[in-house]
């Protein structure tokens, strides 16, 4: 897949999760921050990147430098995702469910986050397992990246499929020539 170039959207960051991490050495403690970071254009590219340092906003800055990098584009049908999916990080379990129009996103803390900066603005989710918001995130982000649109599946498999969403708009697929002419 092709990497996306964050120079050409008007990408919006947003802090998921600041970490302060104590080393203990022979003069004291040594503090760190991590900081979780979400970026995206609210028009179906998202990405999310973990930044550490010893200051706060430099720990921010390395996070939506690694978050630029790992760009996706999520397939959307009207407002919210084409279908559900499941996604397993680490401990975190998550489960991502599309929804009408008007339902709003039904998710918490690290999966808003995501979702919302994505600009998916009808969505149910719900995390089992643990909820370390690093996880979650991955979780999210590995979950939104395993998301396929009816028109990708239709020109896949040579036929002609379509979307339905209850509440949503109907959308279908454009297959290739051969699978409509008679193939």
């Amino acid at each position: 897949m092709a990497r996306i170039d964050p120079n050409k959207l008007a990408l919006e960051e947003r802090v998921v999760q600041i970490n302060r991490v104590a080393k203990v050495v022979k003069g004291g403690r040594r503090f760190s921050f991590s900081a979780i970071v979400v970026v995206g254009d609210g028009n179906g590219h998202v990405g999310a990147g973990l930044g550490k340092a010893g200051e706060v906003p430099e720990a921010i800055r390395k996070g939506v430098e690694d978050a630029k990098k790992n760009l996706i584009k999520i397939p959307m049908v009207g407002t919210t995702i084409p279908h559900e999916v499941r996604q397993v990080f680490s401990a975190s379990r998550i489960m991502l469910k599309p929804a009408s129009q008007g339902t709003g996103v039904i998710a918490g803390g690290a999966v808003r986050a995501v979702v919302e900066a994505a600009g998916i603005r009808d969505i149910l989710a719900k995390t089992h397992g643990s909820t370390n918001p690093v996880n979650v995130t991955r979780a999210t982000i590995e979950a939104l990246r395993s998301l396929h649109s009816a028109e990708e599946l239709g020109r896949r498999r040579g036929i002609r499929l379509v979307s339905r969403i209850a509440g949503q708009p109907t959308v279908e697929s454009t297959a290739t020539a051969e699978a409509t002419n008679g193939r």
